[in-house]
């Protein structure tokens, strides 16, 4: 039985997880478009750093025939003189791994390069080189150095690419050998684990490697029917603090005993699900409702981000706007008016777009957002980009009330909230009547994706309008949401007077 590289790091995460890999792989989930978006821009990454290393041999496989001939294809690149390989295979114990590059530096020694859309090194690529390191070793290879390439988000595009800048190199050399003895140690486990008849116990309290969400999506589908209000639904419960209390014999958060030590958020939550009432600090939101002056313009940004910057100004993963929501209302008993902007082109949507913002939004009343961070950050990075407009933009931000503060700070709780505060958890407890169920785009990130292809890839030619209609839709929504939230605010107050 063979371990690559990406199963190693499936038995870090969860043991089960490598075991199921190999032997029951159809209850695992396929990964979702978030996840899918992520790998596809670790492979856009790739083909800059690999111009450091010119005339390199790109080995790789497109088969299953391909891949099993991969090493003898690498062993050939090598005997015959390649001074760099890309996506080469070794064999050693039991074990194989295909390498980002391996860069011959004399006859007998190579450096060994990992490339990361990351924007620093992380704990994770120092367990997965020595994976490598190890693999390699047992090929017979000697490796001088050890390094990750990894993305400069200090990088500003001025016109063409420079593949030089837009990556950095970090050696981690001493670090990933002083994990080999670790390493080796946990693939005669994984081995072990593979010996197995039965699959290892598939409880959350087992992860490691900060993949404990991904791993209790998995753990849900494999137990089936777990309550809603299970320890598993605490909001982020750790697996140390799941194992815990599985220890104490604790299934549902309505059980767990007041001297449990858990956060301040897990609180308000534990204390939500045992009472069954809505819990809510009148005179906390009255306070918040105060420091709200009319007109009241209700925000909400859709953004688009890049591994390469598609634009002059920007910088590898900033958020920029291409679509904004604006729900405006003069007063407590004016009329609900909705503006908007969405870009069509595929230019910087910036400029224009910052053009009908200053048309639509007024110099004076409370700008409302939800996640405050988000909207200002956003501002901050247009003016940035654009400098001629930073008065404008910055004033703005001196102008934002966070809706998501009566929820964030526990002044508002309901179980059914799950601990989270986000609009799509708040939203359809206190406004039932609104959901993003009915719309064809129901999430910020599939906004993105679904106007970067259309935009920038030129996909969906049929559907333009379709598409467009969509994204105007659901980002209204968010402020629709933010609108009916606030009324429900005030109403709860509005009781007590």
């Amino acid at each position: 039985m063979q371990i690559s590289k990406t199963e190693y790091m499936m038995f870090l995460k969860h043991p089960a997880w490598l075991w199921l890999k190999k032997y029951d792989k159809y209850k695992l989930p396929q990964p979702d478009a978030d996840l899918q978006a992520l790998f596809d821009m670790g492979h856009e990454f790739e083909k800059y750093p690999e111009q450091l290393f010119p005339g390199a041999i790109r080995l790789g496989f497109d088969s299953y025939q391909a891949y099993m001939d991969l090493p003898r294809r690498t062993s050939q690149a090598l005997e015959g003189g390649a001074k760099t390989i890309f996506q080469g295979r070794f064999e050693g114990d039991n074990i194989t791994c295909i390498i980002d590059v391996l860069d011959r530096v004399n006859d007998s020694e190579f450096d060994l390069y990992e490339i990361k859309a990351t924007t620093r090194t992380k704990p994770e690529h120092e367990y997965d080189l020595a994976f490598q390191l190890i693999v390699l070793e047992s090929a017979g290879i000697k490796v001088r150095k050890i390094l990750v390439i990894h993305v400069n988000n200090q990088y500003v595009r001025d016109g063409e690419i420079n593949f030089k800048e837009l990556s950095t190199t970090t050696d981690v050399t001493e670090i990933v050998r002083e994990r080999v003895g670790e390493t080796k140690g946990n693939i005669k486990n994984a081995l072990s684990v593979l010996g197995q008849s039965e699959c290892p116990d598939i409880s959350p309290r087992h992860v490691t490697m900060g993949a404990l969400n991904e791993w209790l999506d998995i753990y849900k589908i494999l137990v089936g029917g777990i309550d809603k209000y299970s320890i598993y639904n605490l909001i982020s419960p750790g697996a140390k603090r799941i194992g815990e209390l599985e220890d104490l014999g604790i299934k549902l958060i309505k059980d767990i005993p007041e001297d449990f030590k858990i956060s301040a958020k897990q609180q308000l939550q534990v204390e939500a699900v045992k009472s069954g009432k809505q819990y809510i600090d009148k005179e906390g939101i009255a306070g918040f409702l105060k420091n709200l002056k009319y007109p009241l313009y209700f925000l909400d940004y859709e953004t688009f981000s890049g591994l390469v910057p598609p634009f002059d100004g920007m910088r590898p993963y900033q958020n920029v706007p291409f679509q904004y929501s604006l729900h405006i209302l003069e007063s407590p008993q004016a009329e609900l008016k909705h503006a908007g902007y969405l870009h069509f082109e595929n230019t910087n949507p910036g400029k224009p777009l910052i053009e009908q913002l200053k048309n639509d939004i007024g110099d004076s009343g409370s700008i409302i957002v939800w996640n405050q961070g988000f909207e200002k950050g956003c501002n901050k990075t247009l003016a940035g980009i654009f400098p001629e407009y930073e008065d404008f933009l910055l004033a703005l931000n001196e102008r934002i009330e966070d809706l998501m503060i009566p929820f964030s700070r526990g002044m508002f709780a309901d179980k059914d909230f799950f601990g989270s505060a986000s609009i799509k958890s708040v939203m359809p407890v206190l406004v039932p009547g609104l959901s993003y169920g009915a719309l064809e785009i129901q999430g910020g990130g599939t906004a993105s994706r679904t106007w970067m292809k259309t935009i920038f890839e030129n996909e969906n030619t049929d559907k333009r309008d379709e598409i467009f209609n969509d994204l105007i839709e659901y980002c209204k929504m968010d402020t629709l949401a933010m609108v009916k939230i606030l009324e429900r605010l005030e109403k709860e107050i509005n009781k007590s007077l």
